[in-house]
């Protein structure tokens, strides 16, 4: 493993490796307007959520690394602090990238990406109307974190209202992941789409699991069983009892005529294969046997 300081480091050199290992990350597309309401949009990666009561969006647009300028967003919620923050679909995605174009003071980005502006209802600046989800904030704070080049500038931004596309809400009133098609920003010029990468994980039990220590050692020490099997694994309450483990096998016993003799290892890539499906019981009930 190679180590760097941050000092010893250009910053150029470390913008790069902090943008391409802290990744993915969601894009505020951000609408913002000057003082002679005139608008500005343009996405911004150092962005999430981080609370909801009071409801608190935060991005940061930072000064620019080749000659410490700052960017017109930050120009416009310094003078007029609102801000509409737009998420970016799989739709858009170039368009967005287009609008992150340095053009002049006057030109207005919405144009140049053949986006729509759509009034907003509580704030000044318009809404990104091909955006499936589109957030109206007042700015609360701007933190600045320094003043050379490659710093941020904390935008913190709280939600006054929010408009949902209906084409990706649920029946039940819940945001719809796949239908809504999110895309993230990665280092250089990657992007990812979440809708090919979703994956669910079980959230920790309520009561609480066994956890990693307390799985047997032929288990915790495994050869074949990964460190997300054995997450899986730790993430019961308890275990098959006797009487199901030996109901299990006989079970099975048809399709593996040898599980009952078979080896650790040869078990183990069994208990694998059925975690890779997220059975998690049938995989203890092997691993048991």
């Amino acid at each position: 493993m190679i180590s760097y300081n941050p000092k010893d480091l250009s910053t150029g050199r470390l913008h790069a490796y902090l943008l391409s290992a802290v990744a993915p990350r969601p894009i505020a597309f951000a609408s913002t307007v000057d003082t002679h309401g005139h608008p500005n949009l343009s996405p911004f990666s150092f962005f999430n959520v981080f609370s909801a009561n009071p409801p608190i969006m935060i991005f940061s647009p930072a000064r620019r690394v080749r000659d410490n300028t700052i960017k017109h967003t930050l120009q416009n919620v310094e003078a007029v602090k609102e801000v509409v923050i737009n998420v970016v679909n799989y739709d858009i995605v170039h368009q967005m990238s287009l609008s992150s174009t340095e053009y002049p003071e006057d030109v207005n980005e919405f144009e140049k990406a053949g986006l729509t502006m759509l009034p907003s209802d509580e704030v000044k600046p318009f809404r990104v109307a091909e955006s499936p989800v589109q957030f109206e904030c007042k700015v609360n704070e701007i933190v600045k974190l320094g003043k050379e080049g490659g710093a941020g500038n904390l935008v913190i931004s709280e939600v006054v209202k929010l408009h949902i596309a209906e084409e990706v809400m649920n029946a039940d009133g819940t945001i719809n992941q796949e239908a809504l098609d999110l895309v993230a920003r990665a280092g250089g010029s990657y992007y990812s789409r979440a809708k090919r990468g979703f994956f669910e994980i079980p959230k920790p039990l309520r009561t609480m699991g066994i956890g990693v220590d307390a799985l047997p050692e032929h288990v915790k020490n495994s050869m074949i069983l990964t460190g997300n099997n054995l997450g899986m694994l730790a993430n019961v309450d308890t275990l098959p009892t006797e009487d199901e483990v030996n109901q299990f096998i006989k079970d099975v016993s048809e399709r593996y005529p040898e599980i009952k003799t078979a080896s650790h290892r040869r078990k183990h890539k069994l208990a694998r294969n059925y975690l890779s499906y997220g059975d998690v019981e049938s995989a203890w009930k092997l691993l048991l046997s």
